[in-house]
């Protein structure tokens, strides 16, 4: 059996690419075979099924080496992915703090965001992270993978959805696991953070046999992560500014706070010692400047075990069964939100204290001196995976026809407890609720000592609870294909690819029943949210040999999809060509049509909850006088409470993407690329813009519609509001009702360039020094087909990196190796978006020593200068989060050691 083979995916999947960047140590062998003139008689190369004599092909290909997730600094595949050239977009990873998915990570190539890069292992899909992503679209989770077993990712670029299918918009990822390997290793990983916290540890057991026919292998990990909190940070420990209100009482009747007097300083050993008396343009509060600091997390405390295992059996010259089941288990704690408490909080925020005649707002946060530690308002995430795979493949006997059949599957869940006050606290702090008034506002009798007076460990406990989630996602594919030669023409063989699939997935989001039934403090609004949908698939490939040095490829694929009742199908197609004048050179081009069927999330979601960073209030501007530029209602952060649901109605978004590009590989020592691509796509999915909705209720509001068209009349029933004579918040903005649609568009396009040159010498070793940029030269959206088209390459609202250029030196010397790899990133806006950031290089280094064939010790250390990138412009926690770690300098010592042959 052919070893091209034992890496092929359930769908066929490809194998082989060439490598824009290569293994860090000397020349391995993948990455040499990609330079040499002999290519492979059999490789199969991402983007394709059919077998090819060239690595390099119509569209480019980015592998990534299991041995430089290790040598170039990168702690797990999620890190080497993140890191990429191609990677430019921001996203909410598992240490952004406050988001949706803190348990996952995900990457956005081209910076179209997470749900328009296809994530495959082994060439199959992967269940959807059962969380959206930001509450909205479904992703990919990258968290769950054991670098120990990978044995290189490939990254394409551009539209594939004419192999793939749906998502593969932006790009694919294909994560390749190891199927061989003979003895086993033990490989164990220990170090932290030169700052404190975020210590590390790391074991992993990987191995395998031969068995006459059967091959075997397998893998298992365990790695442990410890958290890193604001206040570890001295940048961040204490949040300049107005500090955060601990205890207060504010007289809604007159607008004022009532000054606390001396239970400030009684209270002034909590949070460190810090809280004060703060005085403010409106009356006095207990305040404190670590609040904030106190209850954050910058990395997540994270427990990972893993376990992958595969095995193939040739059960004849002709036919070979496989299959293999990758198995993880993630545990994650942070903490982004400490326990605070509003007084009645469920309705307006304030009630009738009878023993004053006052409407009136109390506000306490709790301190982790009085409930017994910071860790007792954690909050905690299970997440289990499995993905699994059977089939059989072989040749078909006396023709040169390989074939394929399988079943693959894909299970994910998310199990989160999330601590919330209990619907008791209330009546906690104010005592007996005694009714309502003439206006339905609750009424209480308050003594303000219970305000004041430190609450304990037991206490604490009979007002929190924990609310539990329950989040699952799986698919399920049954698939076929075949390649082969069909006629021979006078420049070479036509060969043909043709593959059938079949699928189901489905999804499940339930809440906390304890929720609706009114046990926390929390609107009882919540619902099951649950979908499923089958897709069916018909698609086919060639290659056509033109002339000698001219090859085209041809690839269409239908795609059908039944949900909610209904059903939509896309065709898709793609084209490429390959001139190679000279065996040393190769121009290139391609073009490609997408699709993305709809986010399940957007189909089947029932109701969903969240917040905007930053609203502006267009009626209020305007019932005021108050241009935009100066208005106290523009651009107010965090902005608006918004409520979104889901709509059937979807129809796929649309891509088209095509690029040009040369390949130069005058030797085994030098190769170099460039490539130009550009990616477009229409009918965007996204959710009605709550800027255009405000835009349009001012306009309605104030006359320049008609408030009595139908426009007028959705537009005012979308936007809820506070009474304009509410004691508090009067005419503000209570909540966005939006829901998503198809209307959007948006486009990319930039250049991509590699090079690599080896340098042997006879006495020093070799060097090899590479690099791979890439720059986005437009980036362009528009929310509606009449807006005006929207910059978001020069836009100081955009956080997508405009580009990035990564480096490397590797030297090895026989039994010692080392590398330098630097990363360098482009300008973004900062915090306050009246700026940018300058850009920032961050450099890791390795070092590794072989003692002897068996044990091997290495040394890593990222970000070597420990570099942070701190960014004041918008106030604490005063670095740019999201895009920069605030880690700082990390190191690890590595040691393998080989049992076995």
């Amino acid at each position: 059996m052919k070893h091209t083979y034992l890496l092929a995916a359930a769908i066929g999947a490809p194998l082989l690419a060439h490598a824009q960047t290569a293994p860090t140590s000397a020349e391995a062998p993948a990455a040499a075979a990609a330079t040499t003139n002999a290519a492979p008689a059999s490789v199969l190369v991402t983007g394709s099924r059919i077998a090819r004599a060239q690595l390099d092909g119509p569209s480019a290909v980015t592998v990534i080496t299991g041995d430089e997730i290790t040598r170039q600094g990168y702690k797990n595949v999620f890190d080497a992915l993140n890191n990429q050239v191609q990677n430019s977009g921001f996203v909410q990873g598992a240490d952004f703090g406050n988001t949706f998915t803190p348990s996952a990570n995900t990457i956005s190539l081209r910076g179209l965001g997470p749900n328009h890069t296809l994530v495959l292992l082994n060439g199959r899909r992967l269940a959807d992270f059962p969380i959206a992503y930001e509450g909205t679209v479904n992703f990919t989770n990258l968290a769950n993978i054991p670098s120990s077993i990978v044995e290189r990712i490939e990254i394409l670029s551009g539209g594939a959805s004419a192999i793939y299918g749906s998502d593969a918009i932006a790009g694919v990822v294909n994560i390749i696991l190891k199927k061989k390997a003979e003895g086993f290793d033990v490989n164990v990983k220990l170090g932290g953070t030169s700052r404190g916290g975020g210590a590390e540890r790391r074991v992993q057991v990987t191995g395998g046999k031969q068995f006459d026919r059967l091959s075997t292998v397998f893998a298992l990990e365990y790695s442990e992560r410890n958290p890193i909190g604001a206040y570890q940070r001295d940048f961040m420990a204490e949040r300049s500014g107005t500090p955060t209100n601990m205890l207060s009482r504010r007289d809604a009747t007159v607008g004022r706070y009532i000054d606390p007097g001396a239970t400030c300083g009684q209270l002034g050993d909590l949070f460190g010692g810090s809280v004060v008396n703060y005085a403010s343009r409106t009356g006095n509060y207990c305040a404190s400047n670590k609040v904030s600091p106190t209850y954050w997390s910058v990395q997540t405390e994270n427990q990972s075990k893993n376990a992958f295992g595969s095995a193939t059996y040739e059960l004849d010259e002709n036919t070979t069964l496989f299959a293999d089941v990758l198995l993880g288990r993630n545990n994650t704690v942070n903490n982004t939100r400490g326990p605070s408490w509003t007084s009645n909080s469920l309705n307006n925020g304030y009630f009738l204290n009878q023993g004053t005649g006052h409407y009136e707002a109390w506000t306490r946060y709790i301190s982790p001196e009085e409930m017994g530690g910071l860790s007792r308002y954690n909050r905690f995430w299970e997440d289990g995976a499995v993905a699994a795979s059977l089939g059989a493949r072989g040749i078909v006997p006396g023709t040169s026809w390989k074939w394929e059949a399988g079943y693959s599957a894909s299970w994910y869940e998310s199990k989160g407890k999330t601590p919330r006050a209990l619907s008791n606290i209330d009546s906690f702090f104010l005592g007996p609720r005694l009714g309502t008034d003439a206006s339905g506002v609750a009424i209480y009798a308050p003594d303000p000592a219970r305000l004041a007076t430190r609450v304990n460990p037991d206490e604490f406990g009979t007002i929190t609870g924990y609310a539990e989630s329950d989040d699952e996602s799986w698919t399920h594919t049954v698939s076929a294909s075949a390649n082969g030669e069909v006629l021979q023409l006078p420049a070479g063989p036509l060969q043909l690819a043709v593959v059938a699939e079949a699928g189901r997935q489905g999804f499940t989001n339930a809440p906390d029943e304890r929720i609706n039934a009114g046990y926390f403090n929390l609107a009882p609004n919540t619902a099951v949210t649950a979908g499923t949908r089958n897709r069916y698939a018909l698609g086919t490939e060639a290659s056509i040999p033109l002339h000698k040095i001219l090859t085209a490829t041809l690839a269409g694929r239908y795609d059908r999809y039944e949900f909610a009742e209904r059903d939509s199908g896309k065709f898709t197609y793609a084209g490429g060509l390959e001139l190679r004048p000279t065996r040393e050179l190769l121009v290139r081009a391609n073009y490609a049509t997408s699709f993305r069927a709809p986010d399940m999330n957007y189909i089947y979601k029932a109701r969903g909850t969240g917040y905007y960073s930053s609203t502006t209030d267009h009626y209020r501007c305007g019932v005021t006088g108050q241009p935009l530029a100066n208005c106290e209602f523009a651009s107010y952060s965090p902005g608006a409470d918004y409520v979104q649901y889901g709509s059937a109605d979807l129809k796929p978004e649309q891509g088209k993407s095509y690029g040009a590009g040369i390949v130069w590989s005058p030797s085994t020592n030098f190769d170099a690329s460039v490539d130009y691509w550009d990616i477009k796509i229409d009918d965007l999915v996204t959710n009605l813009s709550a800027d255009q909705l405000l835009r349009d209720e001012a306009a309605c509001r104030l006359g320049s519609l008609d408030i009595g068209s139908s426009l007028c009349a959705d537009t005012i029933s979308r936007i809820t509001r506070y009474a304009a004579n509410s004691p508090v918040r009067p005419g503000e903005i209570r909540e966005i009702r939006v829901n998503p649609i198809n209307a959007a568009q948006e486009s990319s396009s930039g250049i991509d360039v590699s090079a690599r040159y080896a340098l042997r010498t006879t006495g020093w070793g070799t060097f090899t020094l590479r690099g791979n940029y890439s720059k986005t030269l437009t980036r362009r959206s528009k929310q509606f087909a009449g807006d005006t088209v929207r910059d978001e390459l020069n836009s100081l609202t955009s956080s997508d990196w405009p580009d990035k250029l990564a480096a490397s030196l590797n030297w090895n010397g026989g039994a010692w190796s080392s590398t330098v790899f630097a990363t360098r990133y482009g300008k973004i806006p900062n915090s306050a978006q009246t700026d940018y950031l300058t850009p920032t290089t961050l450099v890791n280094a390795s070092v590794v020593y072989r003692v002897n064939d068996r044990l091997t010790l290495s040394a890593i250390v990222n970000n070597l200068f420990d570099r942070i990138k701190h960014d004041t412009t918008g106030g604490w926690p005063n670095y740019a989060v999201g895009s920069y770690s605030p880690a700082g300098r990390t190191g690890w010592v590595e040691l393998n050691y080989h049992f076995g042959g």
